[in-house]
């Protein structure tokens, strides 16, 4: 059972990071840190964008969560969970580079799902890029995906109200 406590960090910090990353990416991506969000938004032919640099930023969030529970670093001051949490945030941002870089935007490999979650999830990642510029959106999250039914429904709406520029009818 010594095994038990530091599964459920790690499974819980890799949950929570869904947390962080959906309110990172609408309030800190789509407001002050659109310099660097933009051009994950816009065609681009480079191989990097600038918003690759938030992958650094959720790197150094593991490292310094290993740090802390190092004792080799920290020594007696180490704190066990820092280990495990560090592990959920690394584990997360292997998860977010497989689905969102690979399967959404395909940069690292060519699958196109034809059904079930995966399908939903690149069809509302779609739909979150359906809008011109920061303002408005749906999806901000990136493994969990909402109905795209309902997220069609709300771009309509935002669009409606001025809120958002669709690039054209959204599909999905």
């Amino acid at each position: 059972m010594d095994w038990l406590l530091p599964l459920l960090l790690v499974c819980a910090s890799m949950a929570a990071m869904e947390w962080v990353a959906w309110a990172s990416h609408k309030y800190v991506m789509h407001r002050f840190g659109w310099a660097w969000h933009r051009d994950h938004h816009e065609p681009h032919d480079g191989v990097l964008e600038k918003n690759d640099r938030f992958a650094l930023v959720g790197a150094a969030m593991s490292i310094s969560m290993f740090a802390v529970g190092s004792p080799w670093v920290m020594g007696e001051q180490a704190w066990w969970p820092g280990t495990w949490i560090g592990l959920g945030i690394l584990g997360y941002g292997i998860v977010y580079t497989l689905i969102h870089d690979g399967l959404v935007h395909q940069r690292w490999f060519r699958y196109v799902p034809r059904g079930g979650y995966l399908k939903r999830l690149v069809q509302a990642h779609r739909l979150h890029h359906a809008t011109i510029g920061k303002e408005g959106g749906v999806s901000f999250g990136f493994v969990w995906a909402p109905d795209p039914v309902r997220l069609k429904a709300e771009l309509k709406r935002q669009r409606e109200e001025g809120v958002a520029v669709l690039r054209e009818a959204p599909e999905a």
